[in-house]
C-alpha cells in the first residue's frame, strides 16, 4: 500500500509504530524451529539465539543473516504496510545495513558518510541525533565505483563505522559524541574505506579498497577502547608483513607452503603495488577463534603485467584475532585474469559430509563456484558452478587449483568474447542469507558474461590501474540477474527468481519463512523461503543495492527495513549520470546499462515496514 492509501486507510504512522504508552518489556524470543536432520547448522557459539536486535550487517559471527522473529510470516506478509520513511540526503548508491539498537535504528550514507540515529519511540521515527565525520572530499575520486558504505557495527555502546578517506570512527551510540578517530590508511595513495568493520574480543576490524589504484592490500585490528592500531596484516610482501609464521601457519595444499611467496609469486617489487585489499564481509567462530576474511583481486586487471600465482590475492585466509597470524589459506583464482575478487561472505556452518559432520564455510565465489571449505584446515570439499561458466573448466578438488580455459586466456591487443561469469563475477560483494529452519542459502547473484580487451598499463600513484577494457553484457537467457536458494548439503540450485538486472541487493531470511531482498528497478521483495514464490512487493523510489534487516521495535512488533538508492558499481551508470553512448562507462557496465535510466532513479531514502497494528 501506498502511504497515501494508509492515511487514507485510518492508519497513522504513528499508530505503526504505537509510540504512545509504555515501552514493551524485554523478552527472549521463543526457541528457533528444530533444524531438520540432513541440513546445515550454524553453530550457536557463531549465531546465538535472536534477542531481536540487529547490532551487525551481518547479523551474528556466523553470517547468517537470519532473524528467529515470526510474527511477520508466510500468512500475513501480504499485509505489509509503510511504517516510516527518511531521507539519507545523499542519491549516491546506498549499501548499508539498518541497525537496531534497542529503541534506536542507526544507517551510514555513503560520501559523506553521515550517521544518523533515528529514535524508533517516536511517531515517524524522529531523528534523534547525526554525527558527520567530515570525510576530505578529495578521496571520493578514489572510490573504485563510487564512494559506498556497508554500514556501522554496534559493540559496548558504541557504533563503529568507517568513512571513504580511510579513518575509522567510534562514535557513543547514546549521544552522538565522538569517541576516537584513526586514520588508518592513506586516500593519496589509492586507498579507501567501503568495509562494515567487524569487533571481535575488543578488536574492530577493517581493511581497504583500492585494487584498482594499485593500493597494497591489508587488515587491521584497532582497539575498540582507543582506535590505537594493534596489528596489521597485509596481503602480499614478505611473511612478515603478512604475519605468517612457519610455526602456525599450516595451509592445507602444498602450493601456499615456501618462504615469502608474498614476494617471489609476483615480479620484482610488484608486490608493493599488487592490490589484494580487504574490503567485503567478515566472519568469526568463537569456538576456533578464527576470522575468516576475503582478499581481492592482483593489481593490474592485466595479467601479463604480473606473472606468477600472486600470493596472497583471490583467497580467503583464517586468522587468529588476538595477533592477526595467518592459520591457513586458499586461493580461489590463481594469478587472477579476469578481476575476481575473492570478498564474498563466508557463512559459518557445521554440515553432514560423507557421515560425519564437517565444520565448513560455504563461499558464494565471484569465480561461479559454490566451495565449502574445511574452517579448520583449508580443504575443498566442493566447489560446484551456480551459473553459466566459460572462463573457466572447475576446480580439481584433489590440487584446490581453479582450472583456466585455455581458449579464454587474454592476450594483448585482442579481443576475447563472452567470457563468463564477467569481472564482477557470479556474485558480487551482496550478501546470502542462510536460513535455521530450511538449511537453505538465499544468493542474490549475477547472469553476466562480457567480451575483454587487454591494454598496457602503467603505475602512477592515485591514479587507476587496470589495462583492460570491459564491456558486460546479460548471460544466457537475457536476464543479466538471479535470486536463488542453494542447498549446501545437497549441493544444488532449489529455485530461482530471474530479474532483468544483477541483484546488488543482500538478503534476510527469517523464521516467518521468508526472505526478503530489493532489485535495481526498485522493488523490495518477501518470498517463500521453501518455494521462492513472491508474497509480497513494494515499489520503492529507486534501485535497491542495501542490506535489508529485521527486528522487534520497542513496541514489541516486528519491522524490517531497506535503504533503496541505487549506485555502486552496478547502478553508477543512474546515480553519477554517466554517458550510455560509451560502453566502457562504468567498467563496463555502460554495454548493458544503457536502459536501466528508464528503469530506475537516483534516491536515498530508508524505508520501514510493518504489519497493520491490530
Amino acid at each position: 500500500m501506498s502511504r497515501a492509501g494508509l492515511l487514507a486507510s485510518g492508519l497513522s504512522l504513528a499508530a505503526l509504530l504505537s509510540a504512545c504508552g509504555p515501552k514493551a518489556p524485554e523478552r527472549a524470543d521463543a526457541p528457533q524451529p528444530p533444524a531438520r536432520s540432513g541440513i546445515a547448522v550454524a553453530p550457536a557459539a557463531a549465531s546465538p539465539q535472536d534477542d531481536g536486535q540487529w547490532t551487525m550487517p551481518a547479523k551474528d559471527y556466523a553470517n547468517t543473516r537470519f532473524s528467529g522473529l515470526s510474527e511477520i510470516n508466510k500468512g500475513n506478509v501480504k499485509d505489509l504496510q509503510v511504517a516510516l520513511t527518511f531521507s539519507a540526503g545523499t542519491m549516491l548508491g546506498q549499501e548499508s545495513a539498518p541497525l537496531v539498537v534497542g529503541d534506536t535504528l542507526y544507517f551510514v550514507t555513503p560520501y559523506p558518510n553521515i550517521l544518523y540515529a533515528i529514535d524508533l519511540t517516536q511517531p515517524g521515527g524522529k531523528l534523534k541525533w547525526k554525527f558527520d565525520p567530515k570525510p576530505d572530499a578529495s578521496a571520493q575520486g578514489m572510490a573504485c565505483c563510487q564512494p559506498v558504505n556497508r554500514g556501522p557495527t554496534y559493540a559496548d555502546g558504541t557504533i563503529f563505522y568507517n568513512t571513504i578517506d580511510t579513518h575509522t570512527v567510534a562514535v557513543d551510540a547514546a549521544t552522538g559524541k565522538l569517541k576516537w578517530k584513526t586514520r588508518v590508511g592513506d586516500f593519496n595513495a589509492g586507498e579507501t574505506f567501503t568495509m562494515a568493520p567487524l569487533v571481535v574480543k575488543g578488536k574492530v576490524l577493517v581493511g581497504n579498497s583500492g585494487a584498482e589504484f594499485g593500493a597494497r592490500g591489508w587488515l587491521a585490528a584497532l582497539d575498540a577502547g582507543d582506535g590505537a592500531i594493534r596489528w596489521r596484516a597485509y596481503m602480499t610482501g614478505p611473511d612478515k608483513d603478512v604475519l605468517i609464521d612457519p610455526a602456525e601457519f599450516k595451509p592445507f595444499y602444498p602450493q601456499y607452503r615456501g618462504k615469502d611467496l608474498g614476494v617471489s609469486q609476483w615480479p620484482k617489487d610488484h608486490w608493493k603495488i599488487g592490490g589484494g585489499t580487504v574490503w567485503g564481509w567478515l566472519s568469526y567462530d568463537p569456538e576456533l577463534n578464527l576470522v575468516y576474511h576475503g582478499t581481492s583481486n592482483p593489481a593490474p586487471w592485466n595479467h601479463l603485467e604480473r606473472p606468477g600465482d600472486n600470493h596472497w590475492t583471490n583467497g580467503i585466509f583464517a586468522r587468529d584475532p588476538d595477533t592477526g597470524k595467518a592459520k591457513w589459506f586458499y586461493q580461489f583464482s590463481p594469478h587472477d585474469l579476469w578481476d575476481h575478487s575473492a570478498i564474498n561472505e563466508n557463512i559459518v556452518l557445521d554440515i553432514p559430509w560423507q557421515g560425519r559432520t564437517r565444520k565448513v564455510v560455504l563461499r558464494p565465489e565471484r569465480n561461479g563456484y559454490m566451495y565449502l571449505l574445511d574452517r579448520t584446515s583449508g580443504e575443498v570439499l566442493a566447489a560446484d558452478p551456480f551459473v553459466h561458466i566459460t572462463a573457466s573448466k572447475g576446480v580439481d578438488l584433489k590440487t584446490g587449483r581453479l582450472i583456466h580455459n585455455p581458449e579464454k586466456v587474454p592476450q594483448l591487443g585482442k579481443t576475447v568474447r563472452d567470457v563468463c561469469p564477467n569481472s564482477p563475477g557470479a556474485k558480487d560483494w551482496s550478501p546470502s542469507a542462510f536460513s535455521k529452519v530450511t538449511g537453505l542459502v538465499y544468493v542474490p547473484h549475477n547472469n553476466l558474461c562480457m567480451d575483454w580487451e587487454t591494454k598496457p598499463v602503467n603505475y602512477i600513484k592515485g591514479t587507476p590501474y587496470i589495462g583492460v577494457n570491459p564491456k558486460f553484457k546479460a548471460g544466457p537467457g537475457g536476464n543479466a540477474g538471479e535470486f536463488m536458494a542453494w542447498d549446501p548439503v545437497g549441493r544444488r540450485k532449489v529455485w530461482t527468481i530471474p530479474e532483468k538486472w544483477p541483484v546488488w541487493s543482500g538478503a534476510v531470511a527469517t523464521a516467518g519463512g521468508l526472505v526478503f531482498y530489493g532489485n535495481l528497478e526498485g522493488w523490495f521483495k518477501a518470498v517463500d523461503a521453501n518455494t521462492g514464490q513472491v508474497l509480497w512487493q513494494f515499489k520503492t523510489g529507486s534501485g535497491i543495492i542495501g542490506q535489508p534487516t529485521t527486528w522487534r521495535g520497542p513496541d514489541g512488533r516486528q519491522y524490517v527495513a531497506i535503504l533503496s538508492g541505487i549506485g555502486g558499481w552496478a547502478g553508477a551508470i543512474v546515480s553519477s549520470d554517466l554517458d550510455p553512448r560509451d560502453p566502457t562507462a562504468a567498467k563496463g557496465f555502460g554495454n548493458m546499462s544503457r536502459d536501466i535510466k528508464a528503469d530506475s532513479n537516483s534516491g536515498g531514502m530508508l524505508y520501514v515496514f510493518a504489519l497493520p497494528k491490530r
